[in-house]
């Protein structure tokens, strides 16, 4: 069962040993965050720090930032979830047949639970707060050129005004003043285009910003969903419990009940400031650019809350186990479009847009490339620079086969696929923000069909009986 809160998670880690309170005076300005980057860096716990130099308010980091913490907030292992996505999606596309329909029917039950819930008070609103200043909450300034202190782990709701579709993003804020932020939304993001649309009608947005809800609400607001496709669903999903929301009071937007402290206001057409530098989960810093403006004219909070934040940079960082989630949660998903995929994987080090590992079950020629373009065509997964694709019996998670593979059967002249394409806005390497090079790498066995004539190498393997009977010898050979 899911956390219903971040304290009830902080409970359940602290009682599994993954929490560790630091009572030690620490600054907010770059004291936790390397803290926080040597802690994550070794695997370690959640941190809680009781005594921020200034401030009366606890700070939490490193919620997610191992395999273990993850499947406490899941309640599962990434695969067990993905497993149940799975299922839920065999569903027929189009139930025409009463038979069909019959056996959609639980499913769609399922599915139909799992919608958020409103109801009428939650410990988010338990003190209301017109007369606030965002400089009372310890924001962190994680590293020394960041242009000031930054909200790192928001959820920010928007909705539609076409639809009136509900939008949950994640958007780092940088703290300008007592009242204002910025709203770095990049323009390839969900949250960036409905702004464009009040924008078109010179309208203003209103915008409500929740921080420390439950871990898995925190996840899905940073899953890489279709447009339209509500986060707090997949949160539901994931949970196997809707997430309860609550009216703001000075918007009309729903938040969730059990958040720590949510900020409510507006962002207006045509407004912009510089916002940036800020060091990214790139490992590199992202630079200063213009952003739109998030105004704050009103502050819920409960009466004791923690202020949740994260620490990115060079990886792997915390956010590389919220990637791995995406991986998992995810392949379901890739594996109805393209039924060959065996598995994928994204690298931490290929910070989620550089580099993806893809193994397939190969059946005819050309399939690799097919399925580079296609990923290329697929939501998010076009700001991937690089798409390697194997066979599937290579293991895509161990990176020293992959290695093996790839430049074993990888011919230069004649298995490089460059194209170019949309780039994720952090990208730095290419000539001009937002477009440049894509590779595709075919490392599967070649057919003759696609140019390669000669027979394909037979892999060196022992033999099955040598492998049998040294199992059973290993204990007595002294060698463990």
């Amino acid at each position: 069962m899911a956390c219903r809160d971040l304290h009830e998670f902080m409970t359940a880690l602290e009682e599994a040993g993954e929490l560790k309170r630091i009572a030690e005076p620490v600054s907010p300005v770059l004291e936790i965050a390397e803290i926080s980057h040597r802690v994550v860096k070794k695997g370690g716990p959640a941190l809680l720090f009781t005594n921020v130099s200034g401030y009366g308010t606890p700070v939490l980091t490193n919620i997610l930032g191992n395999r273990r913490r993850v499947e406490m907030s899941l309640g599962a292992g990434p695969e067990v979830v993905a497993g149940r996505l799975a299922s839920l999606l065999q569903l027929p596309a189009s139930p025409a047949g009463l038979v069909d329909k019959i056996r959609a029917l639980p499913r769609l039950a399922e599915l139909a639970s799992f919608f958020p819930r409103v109801v009428r008070r939650g410990p988010c609103q338990e003190v209301v707060a017109d007369d606030f200043s965002l400089e009372a909450l310890p924001v962190l300034q994680c590293w020394p050129r960041d242009a000031g202190r930054f909200i790192t782990l928001p959820l920010v709701f928007t909705r539609d005004p076409d639809t009136g579709a509900r939008n949950v993003g994640m958007y780092r804020l940088q703290v300008y003043d007592s009242r204002t932020t910025g709203m770095h939304w990049h323009r390839h993001k969900d949250g960036a285009a409905i702004f464009s649309r009040y924008r078109e009608r010179q309208q203003r947005m209103e915008v409500a910003v929740a921080l420390g809800a439950d871990p898995v609400t925190i996840y899905a607001a940073t899953a890489p969903l279709p447009p339209g496709m509500d986060e707090l669903l997949l949160a539901g999903f994931l949970r196997q419990e809707p997430v309860e929301l609550v009216r703001c009071r000075t918007v009309d937007l729903e938040v969730p009940a059990h958040a720590e402290i949510v900020l409510e206001g507006y962002v207006e057409p045509g407004e912009e400031r510089l916002e940036g530098p800020f060091g990214d989960h790139t490992g590199y810093y992202s630079p200063a650019d213009m952003y739109p403006v998030f105004h704050v004219t009103c502050l819920t909070r409960r009466r004791e809350p923690v202020y949740p934040a994260t620490v990115v940079g060079r990886p792997p960082m915390e956010d590389a186990f919220l990637g791995e989630i995406t991986e998992r949660v995810f392949l379901p998903l890739i594996k109805m479009q393209l039924p060959e995929v065996v598995d994928m994987h994204l690298p931490a080090e290929g910070v989620f847009h550089n580099l993806a590992v893809v193994a397939i079950r190969k059946s005819y020629p050309g399939q690799a490339r097919k399925v580079m373009h296609a990923l290329w065509g697929l939501g998010q997964m076009m700001f991937t620079k690089v798409i390697a694709v194997v066979d599937a019996d290579v293991d895509v998670h161990d990176l020293a086969e992959v290695r093996w593979r790839v430049l074993a059967n990888m011919d230069p002249q004649q298995d490089l696929v460059v194209t170019a394409g949309p780039l994720d806005a952090l990208e730095h390497a290419s000539p001009v923000p937002g477009y440049g090079g894509h590779l595709g790498i075919d490392a599967t066995r070649k057919l003759p069909e696609e140019g390669h004539p000669r027979p394909w190498p037979e892999e060196i393997t022992m033999s099955a009986e040598i492998t049998r009977r040294v199992n059973e010898k290993w204990s007595r050979l002294g060698l463990e």
